[in-house]
């Protein structure tokens, strides 16, 4: 995985305008601070419920949300889930103190495409909305786990092309189509950056598929993932 300055440096030169919710004023505070050290990166608005979460991400028109699950009036996942009907190019990371499945599983499900521990906040919330501010996706290893967990038990391999590939094969696929990179789909499961590529490059020639997003519609289309 990129550290949060290699990440963050990708995208400086970029002026990227992020929206803060939460009902702490100490959390936020600390928020902005790590935030607006970046190159480029503003905090446009705070929020501290999901009610005004939804309006100032209306009137505002941020890149990036940032939002805790638990909030007065609406919860995180609704005002989310809120937020992308009105605005879909907005991307939202969700902040939690429980990295539980039903939460990670909630939050994908309402369109968050990131997940940060609260108590993780200093080590991972500038790469993860790096990677958000350029529409991919970020999970730690044991939200990407959760999810890889959840993919498995409830598709089973009904389909001949999904029977093609090997246990680790598919965990690549679900991995890469849910937006994570090399480096985080290597974290993920342990392996190197090279095995990946490996597997990535296996998968490709077993499915005869010629790109990225070919792979993607064939994740979608096979059920592995959801849109």
């Amino acid at each position: 995985m990129n550290t949060s300055t290699e990440v963050a440096q990708s995208i400086s030169a970029q002026v990227l305008r992020i929206l803060v919710v939460d009902d702490h004023d100490v959390v936020r505070q600390g928020l902005r601070s790590m935030l607006e050290a970046q190159p480029g990166w503003t905090v446009c608005g705070e929020a501290t419920t999901g009610r005004d979460a939804v309006d100032l991400a209306q009137q505002l028109r941020p890149e990036v949300v940032v939002i805790d699950v638990h909030m007065p009036n609406v919860d995180g996942l609704q005002a989310t889930r809120e937020i992308l009907a009105a605005n879909p190019q907005i991307e939202v990371l969700i902040l939690t103190l429980d990295e539980t499945k039903e939460i990670v599983q909630a939050a994908r499900e309402a369109g968050a495409r990131g997940i940060v521990m609260k108590s993780d906040a200093a080590l991972d919330l500038v790469a993860a909305v790096a990677a958000l501010a350029q529409h991919e996706s970020f999970y730690t290893p044991k939200t990407s786990q959760i999810l890889l967990q959840h993919h498995v038990h409830s598709l089973g391999l009904s389909t001949a092309a999904t029977v093609k590939l090997s246990v680790r094969e598919r965990d690549v696929v679900v991995l890469v189509a849910d937006g994570l990179g090399n480096k985080q789909v290597g974290t993920t499961l342990g392996i190197s950056v090279k095995t990946v590529e490996s597997h990535r490059r296996n998968i490709m020639h077993k499915l005869g598929l010629k790109s990225s997003a070919d792979l993607v519609r064939y994740a979608l289309r096979d059920g592995l993932v959801q849109a």
